[in-house]
């Protein structure tokens, strides 16, 4: 096929320069090879293409036809394979991938992005658990930890602090942890791991690390374990960015603040090295500087 095109190509400047060896020149290959160009499509018409004589060439009234339907369809193939105009790339649609916990920050972004360019369509997809973008399709992808596919072009956002919390009233009545040992004589809210079935590791300094037991609420979305939390079920180890407005109003107490671990790296990443489409350059150029810290 390729050849063929190139073919189609040799002939279709033949014809607008009426001349083989200007062409050559254009095109940057021999004389013969135009002539040769001509004779194969000619053999694969089965119809003569141009009137030639030692002076010029003239396209035949098969040829003039033949050159009219090339052109066209070889502008039509140009523009499939040749980057889209900027006008014609704002369109489509952009699959993203991003933690259940940021709804409340990302729906606004992605409304105003969306009011900015009406072509472009959205596809969110809001998961604690992290996402298949192969199979998935993802475009585009914002994840808390670290990324371990290499094959990854990512940037970093910012970063999010595990923060232990419980309500004023729950602590009232139970008392506050004074140790990572005291955290068992607790009632805990957690998430669910969906790949193991059983609630989400608490992470802490140094490594440390606790596996909730005492788990009175036991759900698979960040905004509703921090509702349980802040109604006083129990203690909850919950990103900062959902826990801070609710400690500034004095719903929710932190605490074993010296036992925190090292805030996780946020990172916005696309799942694919190569050529991207302007419309997810966009997204990604608007996510980064909107979220960045």
């Amino acid at each position: 096929m390729r050849d063929k095109l190139a073919l189609l190509r040799i002939f279709c400047t033949a014809a607008e320069l009426r001349h083989f060896k200007d062409s050559a020149t254009k095109l940057a290959i021999s004389p013969q090879a135009v002539t040769r160009a001509v004779q194969q499509l000619e053999q694969l018409t089965g119809e003569l293409l141009f009137h030639r004589n030692t002076r010029q060439i003239r396209l035949t009234q098969f040829g003039q036809q033949f050159y009219q339907d090339c052109r066209q369809q070889l502008a039509q193939l140009e523009q499939l394979l040749s980057p889209r105009a900027a006008s014609n790339e704002l369109s489509g649609e952009i699959r993203l991938a991003a933690p259940a916990a940021m709804r409340s920050i990302l729906a606004p972004l992605l409304i105003e992005f969306a009011q900015l360019h009406p072509h472009i369509g959205l596809d969110l997809r809001l998961s604690d658990q992290h996402s298949a973008v192969v199979d998935e399709q993802i475009d585009l992808g914002i994840r808390a930890g670290l990324l371990r596919d290499q094959s990854f072009v990512a940037v970093p956002l910012s970063e999010v602090a595990l923060w232990l919390v419980a309500s004023p009233n729950y602590l009232k009545q139970f008392g506050q942890p004074a140790t990572l040992d005291d955290l068992a004589q607790h009632q805990q809210v957690s998430m669910l791991d969906n790949a193991t079935g059983k609630p989400w590791i608490w992470f802490f300094k140094d490594g440390a690390t606790y596996q909730p037991r005492k788990v009175r609420y036991l759900v698979n979305d960040a905004e509703q374990e921090l509702a349980a939390a802040t109604a006083g079920l129990g203690l909850a180890q919950v990103a900062d960015f959902l826990a801070a407005p609710q400690i500034k109003l004095g719903a929710l107490v932190r605490l074993l603040k010296h036992h925190e671990p090292t805030p996780w790296p946020l990172s916005l990443y696309r799942p694919q090295r190569g050529p991207v489409s302007a419309r997810v350059r966009l997204l990604f150029d608007f996510l980064r500087k909107r979220l960045s810290v």
